[in-house]
């Protein structure tokens, strides 16, 4: 699967994603692309899931009829998150073309 990490998600993450292709979006220079156009550039270049800690992109943006499947971190601290990638993980394999998932990271 070809997964880009938003600007918020970090990258170590990656690790745990290793089954998969991970690019970051600083990469692609699209890290200071607003949600829209973030999603329309991302879906045009053949990603399949992006991956991000921005819990307002489900409100701020049309998701109906998106192909890219979206996992949204409910906390995106690395010392917290990789206590928890092993949620990442089954988000990112229950994950189908269009659709959104929280993934709740609890306090540690």
């Amino acid at each position: 699967m070809l997964i880009l990490f938003d600007h918020s998600t970090p990258a170590p993450l990656r690790h745990a994603l290793r089954a998969h292709v991970v690019v970051e979006a600083i990469d692609r220079g699209w890290d200071r692309l607003a949600n829209g156009a973030l999603l329309d550039a991302t879906e045009a270049a053949g990603f399949e899931l992006l991956v991000t800690a921005d819990k307002n992109m489900h409100y701020q943006q049309n998701l109906t009829g998106r192909k890219i499947s979206i996992i949204v971190l409910g906390k995106a601290q690395w010392p917290i998150l990789r206590h928890n990638a092993e949620k990442v993980v089954a988000a990112v394999k229950a994950a189908t073309p269009g659709s959104y998932a929280e993934v709740e990271i609890p306090f540690e």
